[in-house]
């Protein structure tokens, strides 16, 4: 394990806090300088006022995060920002400098900004400022007694192919998780997704043990009324959760959820969608480590910010370059992506080591959302995509680094949830979208309704209790003829007049067109429907494959799909809510692209290429099987057996 000698404290760095004072200095200056609600008329004044604040904050800022934690949580930190700017106006005039207005928002963000950006400059980590904060309390919080066998901490890479960590480790951008693989401390594995490869059957999968039924992002429920559920949304995921839950999720033993979806029966959890309804769940001692330093939250808002800007620049190269696959990713999508990849980020890594640092937790589940943002609009292997990788890898050094400060050792586990394939869109490439030649083969009397996003960002659906808009809680459209949804390059099409899945023979004898149409369209790869007289059978363009009797009649329509695709079409279709009619996307293994039914260029949810291939990274000492490694559920019984071990 990398990093491994027990250090009781943290060292305190000279040339850290010098550096901090000089930005905070210069921070000052420049938003005075602007006249941005900051009046300075001596420059030394400046030097007096920071020097007596750092002084005010090391002895009153730990009781001041105490008393203001549950203001700081509600307002999802904006409230430390204010915090902080309020101190300066009170304490500013004793050194004649008058703050006031956006001053006292911007101060406190230059300041942090500009010690961000000299830290940089000159490569100086914030590792044991940062780590000595968080322990002082931490040491508060610690039970007399430490537990003596290691704990474990989980860290998902949303979103991250087997093949693309691979390359990121190959030009250099992951030296952290190189060296544990290098070592020989980490046995580095590919492991391969049910059929629906999206982030909920995945997270089911793993924290659960049980996806069983999930058949994609979003289904219809003939039998319950054309209800649609989905993998998004904090009241569908919560009644998710308690279909699939039996009550010995992988964090059911005295673990913690930061940023997932399912809570793996933990009621710890940060940011956790299937109880972010809960109020009483919202505060968690863990959330200390974030707020521990006065500036922490003005250097995350800083990054943000930072990031924020980069977007803004890659969308205009993008253009100017004509970078193709491309789509246009908007104004909304800027803060999204900060957000997933700054924000949700820095609070993960911030309240797990603040987890290690106390030591009480012995098992922990963190999913980064990064990388999976960035590749879903700019590309699966985009420069801002690396970027992020390489970003990822060092929030991986400072949780491998706070094992040296921690009262117990952790274990680490390093894995992804799925993949993503690159490609031009299906409406990009066939001038309308998939919805559209669905309609286009139905009687035009049909009603119908279509959703053809999956790409719900959790940040903003962590963020917030209430749905997106009605839709989420009132189905009506549903009740429509037809219900077409996309899940990456996946579609799934629901007769809903029937409260039962058509047969292959029903739909034909009603919609002659419909099959026929969507088979021969040259940018879909196979159709699975359920036959009454052979069964479950896949139909391509010049073969059909009888998956019961095993059986090809012509060319396999599945080539190229996978070894095991047969297993998890029939799995698949044995749930209860499979659609009438299953669609997956062409994929050209030569260019390595499939083509998603929804608007992005990196995407998951069905088969072909990358998306079905993620990877987990686990110690070598593990007792783990070489046999291929298949499904969500078996990520969980690794993960559960060896966790269990780990306490024997």
């Amino acid at each position: 394990m990398l990093n491994s000698d027990k250090i009781d404290n943290p060292p305190r760095s000279l040339k850290r806090t010098l550096l901090v004072f000089i930005g905070n200095v210069i921070g000052l200056y420049i938003v005075s300088f602007f006249g941005l609600g900051v009046h300075v008329e001596y420059l030394d004044d400046i030097f007096l006022l920071v020097l007596f604040i750092g002084i005010i904050n090391s002895l009153f800022w730990p009781l001041i995060t105490r008393i203001f934690m549950p203001f700081f949580i509600i307002t999802f930190g904006i409230g430390s920002l204010i915090l902080n700017g309020l101190m300066l106006e009170f304490f500013a005039p004793l050194f004649n400098i008058n703050i006031e207005g956006a001053g006292i928002i911007l101060a406190p963000l230059a300041m942090a900004a500009v010690s961000t950006i000299l830290s940089a400059l000159v490569t100086l980590e914030d590792e044991s400022t940062y780590y000595r904060s968080v322990i002082r309390d931490a040491k508060k919080k610690r039970p007399k007694e430490a537990k003596t066998y290691p704990g474990l901490i989980i860290v998902e890479i949303d979103g991250l192919a087997h093949k693309v960590l691979k390359e990121a480790i190959d030009k250099g951008l992951m030296p952290t998780v190189k060296e544990l693989i290098d070592s020989k401390s980490h046995t580095l594995r590919q492991w391969e997704t049910d059929l629906s490869s999206q982030t909920g059957a995945s997270q089911a999968g793993i924290l659960h043990g049980n996806n069983e039924g999930i058949t994609a992002f979003r289904w219809i429920e003939k039998s319950n009324g054309n209800t649609m559920m989905q993998c998004s949304g904090p009241q569908k995921v919560k009644l998710l959760e308690e279909r699939i839950s039996n009550g010995n999720g992988l964090l059911a033993k005295n673990g913690a959820s930061r940023s997932n979806l399912f809570s793996g029966d933990t009621d710890n959890v940060i940011f956790t969608l299937s109880k972010i309804m809960d109020v009483k769940k919202l505060y968690n001692t863990a959330w200390y480590s974030v707020f521990s330093n006065p500036s922490n939250f003005a250097r995350i808002v800083a990054l943000l910010i930072g990031d924020m800007i980069q977007e803004i620049i890659s969308q205009i190269t993008h253009k100017i370059l004509d970078i193709r696959p491309r789509i246009n990713r908007g104004i909304k999508y800027i803060p999204t992506r900060a957000s997933t990849n700054i924000f949700m980020a820095e609070i993960n890594t911030s309240t797990l080591i603040g987890d290690m640092m106390v030591g009480e937790v012995d098992i922990a589940y963190s999913t980064y959302l990064g990388y999976d943002e960035i590749a879903h609009h700019s590309g699966v292997r985009d420069k801002d995509a690396f970027k992020a990788l390489k970003r990822m890898d060092s929030q991986i050094r400072h949780l491998i680094n706070a094992n040296k400060y921690a009262p117990r050792p952790y274990q680490f586990v390093i894995q992804s949830d799925h993949g993503q394939t690159n490609g031009a869109t299906f409406k990009q490439r066939a001038g309308q979208s998939f919805e559209e030649l669905v309609k286009s083969l139905l009687p035009e009397d049909m009603s119908m309704y279509a959703n053809m996003s999956s790409n719900e960002d959790h940040y903003t659906e962590s963020l917030s209790p209430f749905p997106k808009n009605k839709k989420e809680s009132k189905d009506d459209d549903t009740n429509s003829d037809v219900v077409v949804l996309a899940s990456g390059n996946l579609a799934m099409i629901y007769l809903t007049q029937w409260s039962y899945r058509l047969t292959y023979e029903e739909i034909n004898s009603m919609f002659p067109e419909l099959i026929g149409g969507i088979i021969n369209n040259e940018l879909i790869g196979f159709i699975l429907v359920r036959s009454s007289e052979h069964g479950d059978i896949a139909i391509g363009k010049k073969g059909t494959y009888y998956l019961d009797s095993d059986k090809i009649e012509g060319e396999n329509p599945l080539e190229g799909f996978g070894k095991n695709i047969v297993r998890h079409l029939k799995r698949n279709s044995s749930f209860e809510h499979t659609p009438d009619i299953l669609v997956n996307s062409f994929y050209d293994s030569k260019n390595d692209e499939v083509c998603a039914f929804e608007e992005l260029v990196g995407s998951h949810g069905g088969v072909g290429g990358d998306q079905s291939k993620p990877f987990i990274l686990y110690p070598s000492s593990w007792d783990v099987s070489n046999d291929e490694i298949i499904g969500a559920e078996s990520i969980y019984k690794i993960l559960k057996e060896n966790n269990e071990k780990l306490k024997a």
